[in-house]
């Protein structure tokens, strides 16, 4: 059997997120795949994917793409159409929006690594909230909407398989797609933290980009009320606003290095985490190093926080309700090393093996299907 050719493609490749620790992780499975994008920003290339092959779009072309790439949605369709991948025995796409759209050839297997079904057009609101344009050019975008959502939807038949990043993303991808999507949850670098064998300092964590849809003000709120000690790691467009809402007990610490991140997460009392993820890798990050989080009841947080045991539940995305459990945390007796082995129910190697267990019974269907379909010599 001769080799198997693969493909790998990607939405686009200008930042530095869950969604590109994924792709470096399926160019480590499939080191001489190819990755194909609609752009790439070669300096914040994770350095897992600097010597990778990648190959873009038109696209790239465009002056100031990289600044403003999310300006440019109604082009990415046709940017994903000029994709060639109709040579390859597998294409993997790791997709939340474009990429599953890519046009494969009719012996290929397409599996879609789904991280939601598209935002823009499936919760439009949502997306343009963590955007700065004018009125008129939402009311232009709102006006795009319906014509992106059949063409989405028409691509997600054209898979093979899609998948699941969580439960959450399983229900959407049902209610958008109309189809039953396995779950492989994110693979996380447990192997980068550890638990610090010292004590905890008396600090609550937030680690985040600073937009308001991640709802970063109720922590604010609620450790300036209750007195409470609280650290925000991270940068964006809500920084000023929140800052304006910040009692003395409430640091901003802006950007820091992996290393800094890391010690903060060890020592910190717990890490609140009160938006709704898609799924939320950093909560199962402070996991990795024994602490707990304290968590809203929805999205991704479901999937990863096991209550009372790597964490606590706040069941209202309010101020009060965000304060009960803050004010009820110290009465727990949290096990740094059973919480460090419940992060490691999500490392990068289960990831593989489940992934690879996927693409090996869709190759296999595909080979039963060729040989069914192979014409029947006379006798």
């Amino acid at each position: 059997m001769r080799d198997l050719k693969v493909a790998i493609v990607h939405d686009y490749l200008n930042q530095m997120g869950g969604a590109e620790r994924v792709v470096a992780v399926l160019h480590k499975m499939f080191p001489e795949a190819p990755i194909y994008t609609t752009i790439v920003d070669r300096n914040k290339l994770l350095p897992e994917l600097k010597g990778a092959v990648i190959h873009t779009t038109w696209m790239q072309r465009i002056p100031g793409i990289l600044n403003k790439f999310k300006l440019y949605f109604w082009l990415y369709p046709l940017a994903v159409r000029s994709i060639n991948v109709k040579n390859y025995d597998l294409v993997l796409s790791s997709s939340s929006a474009y990429a599953k759209g890519v046009r494969k050839g009719q012996q290929s297997i397409h599996i879609c690594y789904c991280y939601t079904p598209m935002r823009f057009v499936w919760d439009f609101e949502t997306y343009m909230e963590s955007i700065q344009v004018p009125n008129f050019v939402k009311l232009i975008a709102k006006c795009l909407i319906y014509p992106l959502k059949i063409w989405d939807k028409n691509n997600s038949k054209r898979v093979d398989r899609v998948i699941a990043i969580s439960t959450i993303v399983k229900e959407r991808i049902k209610h958008c797609y109309e189809v039953n999507a396995p779950i492989i949850f994110p693979p996380v670098e447990i192997s980068r933290f550890s638990v610090n064998e010292g004590d905890q300092e008396d600090y609550f964590l937030v680690v985040s980009r600073l937009v308001s849809y991640k709802k970063i003000d109720l922590a604010i709120e609620a450790c300036t009320q209750s007195g409470k000690r609280l650290i925000v790691i991270g940068d964006g467009p809500d920084r000023q606003r929140l800052e304006q809402l910040a009692g003395d007990t409430v640091t901003f610490l802006g950007r820091r290095s992996d290393e800094d991140v890391v010690r903060y997460m060890q020592l910190c009392k717990a890490l609140i985490f009160p938006g709704i993820e898609d799924f939320g890798i950093t909560p199962l990050e402070v996991n990795a190093c024994g602490r707990p989080i304290i968590a809203y009841y929805g999205g991704g947080a479901l999937d990863t926080v096991v209550a009372e045991q790597t964490g606590l539940f706040f069941e209202e995305q309010s101020v009060n309700s965000l304060m009960t459990i803050i004010k009820r945390f110290d009465q727990y007796d949290w096990d740094p090393d059973f919480i460090r082995q419940h992060a490691e129910k999500f490392s990068e190697h289960i990831f593989i093996e489940r992934l690879q267990s996927i693409i090996d019974g869709s190759l296999g269907t595909r080979e039963i299907n060729a040989t069914i379909t192979e014409p029947k010599g006379s006798y």
